[in-house]
């Protein structure tokens, strides 16, 4: 049985529901903040279980409960060591450059002195960016020193996460980016999300346009997935004078806006991929 765990029904989620009863799997609804953890006794809600489909909004729900589905042996989409990855944008790029992967210039500077030197050195414009976030938060395109004065003194008097300064160069787009929707070792659809706002977030309103998934695509995003640990994951790519750059990898996808444009059953595609990772387990408990 596939457990599917969530903290809040979004059309995604629906999705997800309804591609379950088509394909006919044997699947549960668990809602997340009710679930007892308790690393001695296994909660009722899993009885049954082979694998999980973590599908929480909150990362840090989503994090504990992966870990806590994997203390129990039940294999997760996604593993915890991939939201710790990809939930954290400097351990992303981190991950990214020891792959090889191609990524927009990108540092962090953990006091406002340093990031100003930085920023001097590379020379503006330049994107400043929370190393937590998502939907285009909290992003900030910054001109010249004034404004990132301005910007350093702000987050100052914010949390923690905020004085690790995550500066990235600016990279011009034909006003739009690409997102590939990689599940397992397949990228199963891809769309463009153009705007004319220079961050081209769906949430921000971008509109999605089908995308070809070219050959160039699926190497760069294969091997993005790959360097965050692999699973179910979102990859950002820009075009850019330099070719293609990984932008960001998201590990909690959001697809609902996807579906229709590309023609692809995402729901289908994840659901198949979590519920044979079930599969398999059962399989390799099987005495020989």
């Amino acid at each position: 049985m596939l457990a599917i765990l969530y903290d809040r029904i979004r059309g995604d989620e629906k999705l997800l529901f309804e591609a379950a009863d088509r394909l006919g799997l044997a699947w549960k609804k668990v809602y997340l903040p009710r679930l007892v953890m308790d690393l001695e006794n296994r909660p009722g809600e899993l009885e049954g279980v082979r694998s999980a489909l973590e599908r929480a909004v909150s990362q840090s729900r989503g994090l504990a409960a992966s870990r806590y589905l994997t203390a129990l042996g039940l294999p997760t989409v996604n593993r915890p060591e991939v939201i710790e990855t990809a939930g954290d944008k400097w351990a992303t790029s981190a991950a990214l450059a020891r792959a090889g992967v191609p990524q927009p210039r990108t540092a962090l500077a953990l006091d406002a002195e340093t990031a100003l030197e930085i920023a001097e050195g590379w020379g503006y414009p330049l994107v400043v960016k929370p190393v937590v976030g998502s939907w285009g938060r909290m992003v900030a395109r910054v001109n010249d020193r004034d404004a990132l004065e301005a910007l350093l003194e702000h987050k100052q008097f914010m949390g923690y996460q905020h004085q690790l300064y995550y500066l990235q160069e600016f990279v011009e787009k034909p006003g739009r980016d690409v997102r590939v929707f990689v599940v397992g070792d397949e990228p199963v659809a891809a769309i463009y999300r153009s705007s004319a706002h220079w961050i081209t977030n769906t949430a921000r309103g971008a509109v999605a346009e089908n995308c070809p998934v070219t050959d160039e695509l699926a190497e760069i995003s294969l091997a993005a997935a790959a360097a965050v640990g692999g699973g179910v994951l979102a990859v950002d790519v820009f075009e850019s004078e330099r070719g293609l750059l990984v932008n960001e990898v998201n590990h909690t996808m959001e697809f609902k806006n996807s579906v229709s444009v590309t023609g692809v059953d995402i729901p289908g595609k994840i659901l198949s991929y979590a519920a044979a990772l079930g599969q398999a387990a059962a399989e390799a408990e099987r005495p020989r």
